[in-house]
């Protein structure tokens, strides 16, 4: 039975589980979205969320913990400088998971977890300016004066 288990072991033992998490985390971090399988992006979301909490606390003792968690001075500095000023008024809920499908090779399902603020698809700022672009683009104003310069021409030259 697997009372209080809460952890899905991914067929490795505790070290093997441990690195690939830190190596999952630090490609996460830097390249802001990375596709894996559905599993581990489970695994790594439980893994990743503490990190970046504890990121939005700028003081060394916050950066010791993570670094010892990740092991890579580049994706602890990201984490610091980048990501963390951009999280910070956000309570959770740092990632996003969304299913791909299931690979070819084994049929696993596959899914791409990525950061929520750093995806330029479903920020407010993106949607505003799409939402401007299309009242420029409308031609439902310019149908009207053309069915009535159209008309305004049919009865000058009835005249």
């Amino acid at each position: 039975m697997r009372h209080g288990n809460k952890n899905n072991a991914l067929g490795r033992k505790k070290a093997h589980r441990d690195a690939l998490m830190s190596n999952l985390a630090i490609s996460l971090i830097e390249h802001k979205r990375i596709e894996t399988t559905l599993a581990k992006a489970r695994a790594l979301r439980r893994y990743v969320e503490p990190l970046i909490t504890k990121s939005k606390e700028d003081t060394t003792h916050s950066r010791r913990v993570v670094f010892s968690e990740l092991q890579s001075k580049e994706a602890t500095a990201v984490l610091f400088r980048d990501v963390a000023p951009k999280v910070a008024s956000r309570p959770g809920g740092y990632v996003r998971i969304i299913k791909l499908g299931n690979r070819l090779g084994d049929a696993a399902e596959m899914a791409m977890i990525e950061l929520v603020d750093f995806n330029t698809t479903y920020t407010k700022e993106k949607a505003g300016t799409a939402a401007k672009k299309t009242r420029r683009t409308r031609k439902s104003s310019g149908a009207k004066k053309t069915d009535e310069a159209a008309s305004a021409s049919a009865e000058t030259a009835a005249e």
